[in-house]
């Protein structure tokens, strides 16, 4: 037997043969009609896409998809190549001209978020070039127990392919933060990166484990019963989360904790029971404006199926928090040096003021059919944001009033993600209620990227620094009387949730699929006299 290890990508266990992942060229294809220009072909390839996205239902797959769809769309992309395809150059060697300049300039910047970006430039160069051939990339098959072998899969062709419970990705780079690694994790697919070049026969069988990072090829006997009893028991805990998720969520002591949902669409919540939770925690709006800004009807209507699914529990919504790593067509600044800390969230859509009205409109519509709406704004940093809005939303309130429209003024907040407004969450003016989005606060801490594999293990919850500041935080609330939540990643970790019950929080928003552990974890806190915590190991 051969152990290998790389890095935990996506937590699981599989045991099943290796196969070799097909490259882009080797994979199989259907034979089209080549187009007769290269803007033909990128409409093409963008078209792909966005069929692609339609078919996922998972939000942060759609965003992906969706930089890719406005990349290909940018008329700036092929300005330097014209004078070479009015000369009648071969539309292949200009496209890869093109996107090779853009692929090294991504790879040389200084930013984090371009680097990071890499992955999809060459993913779309490969499409562009199949569409050119007049190939188009047939869904990859694979056996059912497939360890499936590669250097790296691009997140469109992995969209592409259809996973199965029992299979198992292992790749000799990547890494844990990379796009391809959170779609694994989103379905529940093991997946190692990381691994190097050390051989992997296809055909040999492995056991992957996801959660510690290992490859185990050619298992021995008692490598396999031990795989047979870790799979028994992650089984067992996963019948006991669901069965957890039915219940309210309680501490050993008694003591009631508020659980609710993030969700970006409402169709995540279909078959989703409302009584599995106290409501919806963040709704994230950014894939309702994926393609541009929706209208105020477009907008009215989808925050009315929430308001409706939710049938009287809270319904959070936060504004559009676009920038960063969310291009929004028609909205987004252009590239900025460093857009994480640049016109992002909030600070953009007081810079597009009217577009952000149409929003607030409809919220303010929408909150008159139900009371449990309220709306967040995100990427806070001053008293001076919040009167902008306040202001705004006067001046919604006034429009809708002249016009006849039935409205109401909901209760709003803020995100906790910038360490100035976690340090003077009582100086941001009057609010209604907070909630910590962990990812950005942690981030900005802890001066680490969360994408920037360098760094991101600085990003770490158990530091003291940030442990003291999640602390003040919640004393800050406290005394202000300001409720808070917490709706970013570390809450749907049941390993962090006693961290955070200590803290003092007593409000975790989270994906619907993350309720039943963290309820157990709840249900475990405080751990007694040498038992260790719920959600630890």
């Amino acid at each position: 037997m051969t152990r290998l290890v790389g890095q935990a990508a996506a937590p699981g266990l599989a045991l099943g043969r290796v196969v070799e992942w097909p490259a882009a060229g080797g994979a199989a294809v259907h034979e089209a009609a080549p187009p007769r220009t290269l803007p033909e072909a990128l409409e093409q390839a963008a078209a792909q896409l966005r069929e692609l996205r339609e078919r996922t239902d998972s939000a942060e797959a759609r965003a992906i998809l969706e930089f890719q769809v406005e990349f290909l769309g940018d008329p700036a992309l092929l300005e330097p190549a014209l004078p070479l395809l009015q000369q009648g150059s071969d539309p292949a060697a200009v496209w890869c001209a093109a996107i090779d300049a853009q692929i090294a300039d991504f790879e040389a910047s200084d930013d984090d978020y371009f680097r990071h970006r890499v992955g999809d430039l060459r993913d779309m160069r490969a499409r562009v070039l199949a569409v050119l051939a007049g190939q188009a990339a047939a869904e990859v098959e694979l056996p059912a127990d497939a360890i499936v072998v590669a250097d790296d899969i691009a997140p469109s062709r992995f969209l592409a392919t259809r996973w199965g419970p029992r299979q198992a990705v292992v790749l000799r780079g990547g890494s844990p933060t990379a796009h391809v690694a959170l779609l694994a994790r989103s379905r529940a697919l093991p997946m190692v990166v990381a691994l190097g070049t050390a051989p992997i026969p296809p055909g040999s069988t492995a056991i992957v484990d996801g959660g510690a990072g290992t490859v185990e090829l050619a298992p021995d006997p008692q490598a396999l019963a031990r795989f047979e009893q870790r799979r028994d028991a992650l089984e067992q805990g996963r019948r006991a989360a669901e069965r957890s998720a039915a219940g309210p969520a309680r501490t050993r002591g008694g003591e009631r904790v508020q659980v609710l949902l993030n969700v970006s669409d409402a169709t995540e919540l279909e078959g989703v029971d409302p009584a599995l939770c106290d409501g919806i925690g963040l709704v994230r709006t950014e894939l309702m404006f994926a393609e541009g800004p929706p209208d105020e009807a477009t907008q009215l209507a989808a925050y009315g199926r929430l308001l409706h699914w939710a049938g009287g529990r809270q319904v959070v919504v936060r504004t559009l928090d676009a920038g960063g790593d969310k291009p929004v067509p028609g909205w987004s600044m252009p590239h900025e040096a460093n857009p994480f800390l640049g016109t992002r969230g909030l600070r953009l859509s007081l810079r597009q003021a009217e577009g952000f009205k149409v929003q607030l409109r409809a919220l303010l519509r929408a909150a008159a059919g139900g009371d449990g709406l309220r709306i967040l704004l995100p990427m806070v940093t001053d008293a001076a944001e919040v009167a902008a809005v306040r202001a705004l939303v006067a001046a919604c309130a006034d429009e809708l009033r002249g016009a006849g429209l039935a409205h109401r003024l909901p209760p709003l907040g803020v995100m906790v993600e910038v360490p100035a407004a976690a340090l003077a969450l009582d100086r941001l003016g009057p609010i209604d209620f907070a909630s910590i989005g962990s990812n950005d606060l942690l981030q900005y801490t802890m001066a680490a990227a969360r994408d920037n594999p360098r760094v991101s293990p600085l990003a770490d919850a158990a530091h003291p620094g940030f442990e003291r500041l999640l602390g003040l935080v919640v004393q800050g609330a406290a005394a202000a009387g300001i409720p808070l939540s917490l709706c970013g990643d570390l809450a749907a970790q049941p390993a962090q949730v006693p961290r955070l019950l200590a803290a003092g929080l007593r409000s975790l928003s989270m994906p619907a699929a993350a309720v039943g552990a963290v309820k157990q974890a709840i249900a475990g806190w405080p751990a007694a006299p040498h038992e260790p915590p719920a959600g630890a190991g």
